[in-house]
């Protein structure tokens, strides 16, 4: 079948197959460089240096004797030889540092709401009984061995009782309740989890 071209000024022409066939040849001659003549490629020659080649010695130089150089033993000097220790240092004792001033820290004000009696002594009730029940709870796990998230719950546990004692000793009682009951929600959960 022959083929058509796309665009054609002068009319419809047809290229028979046997001309395309022919053309493309041409083409792929031109550029595989089928004109010129190549050059062989290098090569690269690798013979195995297993055995190397040994130069002949020289015969003479190996009958000669060698000459004789005259030879100066030169002392050492002083100077390079075995170096003296310098005498030693007087040890001087140093000046006492002067004592660093204790300064009084003022006491944080305690910023708590107004309380009454009654809620003093019922935030005293429950701080030292959910450090008794917090106490209880720990004292379950002496001496069993414990995973590192374990120990790391029963030093929280021991912080907010410390916290809370604090608290206490410098009567914020609603501080030392809330954080005693801390100390007992954890120590249950820890014991519960057991």
């Amino acid at each position: 079948m022959p083929m058509t071209l796309p665009y054609c000024p002068r009319g419809s022409r047809t290229i028979p197959p046997r001309w395309l066939l022919a053309l493309l040849c041409l083409c792929v001659m031109w550029s595989g460089g089928c004109w010129e003549r190549k050059r062989p490629a290098v090569q690269i020659r690798t013979e195995p240096l297993a055995h190397p080649i040994v130069p002949q010695a020289n015969t003479q130089l190996a009958l000669m004797d060698p000459p004789d150089l005259p030879m100066e033993i030169v002392p050492i000097p002083e100077q390079f030889g075995v170096p003296r220790n310098p005498p030693a240092r007087p040890h001087v004792a140093s000046a006492p540092a002067p004592e660093p001033k204790k300064v009084e820290k003022a006491s944080e004000p305690i910023i708590a709401p107004g309380i009454s009696d009654d809620q003093l002594a019922a935030a005293k009730i429950e701080t030292q009984h959910s450090l008794i029940v917090a106490e209880r709870n720990l004292a379950t796990t002496q001496g069993k061995p414990l995973s590192a998230a374990q120990g790391d719950l029963v030093s929280k546990i021991r912080g907010f009782m410390d916290a809370s004692r604090e608290a206490m000793n410098s009567g914020d009682w609603p501080r030392a309740r809330s954080l005693a009951k801390k100390a007992e929600v954890l120590s249950q959960e820890f014991t519960e989890s057991q």
